[in-house]
């Protein structure tokens, strides 16, 4: 079985950054950047987020477009894509917005420890591709990949990522915060070519934004 298409979908400062260099949500992405993160919810089957930045915003992203909503529900789909969250610690306190939110709620884990709050519990495999074809396996065929950069930078590392929806925001933040960690991994050499990916489009949202998105050249 084939894998599913992963899209990595952020908000990213003009030096890219995800937050500034004292560390915190930098709530980068005004209301274009928001309108074309829900376009892709409303793509995804699932989303992928990492531990950190559950713990740094303890909720998920929502969709709220009335449109989108209708077309999710008229095609028989959840009103909310799934969320997968990837964590080797899943020590969530409860009382976090998250586990109120009307959505499914998967955890991924190396040792598939059980975890309150969440209907099921998969195994991280050795390899992310393995991972994600069991996902593919269970009906999510279409994920979308909202951070933090560790897991962005895991994907990445394994060549997993098939598309990048990157929102540029007029700023620049600085600091150590990039949207691919600095330290610990290493991209394969494919992804240093210069026909590695292929711009599929690039549009002007409100406030001087512009949202980039590039496909995978395989």
């Amino acid at each position: 079985m084939q894998r599913p298409l992963v899209r990595l979908v952020l908000a990213v400062s003009l030096d890219g950054r995800l937050a500034p260099a004292s560390g915190g949500a930098a709530q980068l992405g005004g209301a274009g950047d928001r309108q074309v993160l829900e376009q892709a919810l409303a793509w995804s089957d699932a989303v992928l987020i990492g531990a950190g930045t559950l713990r740094a915003h303890r909720c998920t992203c929502l969709i709220h477009e009335q449109q989108l909503l209708a077309q999710r529900k008229q095609a028989g789909r959840p009103l909310q894509p799934a969320v997968f969250v990837v964590s080797r610690h899943p020590d969530f306190c409860q009382d976090w917005p998250f586990f109120q939110q009307a959505l499914e709620r998967h955890l991924l884990t190396p040792d598939q420890m059980s975890a309150e709050g969440f209907s099921t519990t998969h195994r991280l495999h050795p390899t992310w591709e393995c991972t994600l074809v069991e996902l593919a396996a269970l009906g999510f065929h279409r994920l979308v990949l909202l951070g933090g950069a560790g897991l962005c930078g895991s994907l990445l590392e394994a060549d997993q990522v098939d598309e990048l929806q990157l929102t540029l925001s007029p700023c620049l933040l600085g600091g150590r915060f990039s949207w691919i960690p600095i330290d610990g991994f290493s991209m394969p050499p494919a992804l240093s070519q210069p026909d590695a990916w292929t711009l599929l489009s690039a549009d002007r949202l409100s406030g001087n934004e512009l949202v980039v998105r590039y496909g995978r050249s395989r």
